[in-house]
């Protein structure tokens, strides 16, 4: 599958987001000893999942492929062992006045004040039409260290100096 996608940092959430779906999700990248790894294996909700993400061009990361095979939860808990980095977050699924779904993931844990908004779209033009909602602080699908492989096993102070290159700010749920 092949996944088009523009990533943002949040400058603030918006008010209704706790009217919208949410999902817990855990995910572990496997690879150590890569600085960037692109395996993980996902706890999504009660789903699970093991992808390999990989961009098709080396000059524009938005758009990857997908590849992602469903497991059992047993298959998630046995490959869970594994040495990974861990992330994790709570995902919403954010409606649009233009009709696009913001996958607003809200992380937790030693990312906490990290907010990043995700959109998919299916088509180039659906994503070079795009403009950024008013919550969107920036985009930063381009940038190397807010890629999933890269944030995980790293702590909010390991990314603030370019977190604060863009002016972010740590946003708490309320």
């Amino acid at each position: 599958m092949i996944e088009i996608e523009k990533t943002f940092l949040a400058k603030y959430l918006p008010t209704d987001l706790k009217n919208f779906p949410a999902k817990e999700m855990l995910d572990i990248y496997v690879g150590t000893e890569m600085p960037h790894p692109d395996l993980r294996i996902r706890k999504n909700g009660d789903k699970y999942e093991f992808t390999r993400k990989s961009p098709i061009s080396e000059s524009d990361v938005s758009v990857q492929k997908e590849t992602t095979i469903s497991l059992s939860k047993n298959e998630f808990d046995d490959l869970s062992f594994t040495r990974g980095k861990k992330i994790q977050k709570t995902r919403y699924l954010y409606k649009l006045a233009t009709g696009e779904i913001a996958e607003i993931d809200v992380f937790g844990g030693d990312l906490s004040g990290l907010v990043v908004v995700d959109i998919e779209f299916s088509s180039e033009n659906g994503k070079n039409d795009f403009s950024m909602p008013d919550f969107c602080l920036v985009e930063v699908t381009q940038e190397d260290f807010i890629a999933g492989g890269m944030l995980a096993g790293k702590k909010y102070a390991d990314i603030e100096t370019s977190l604060n290159k863009f002016g972010y700010q740590k946003i708490t749920l309320a």
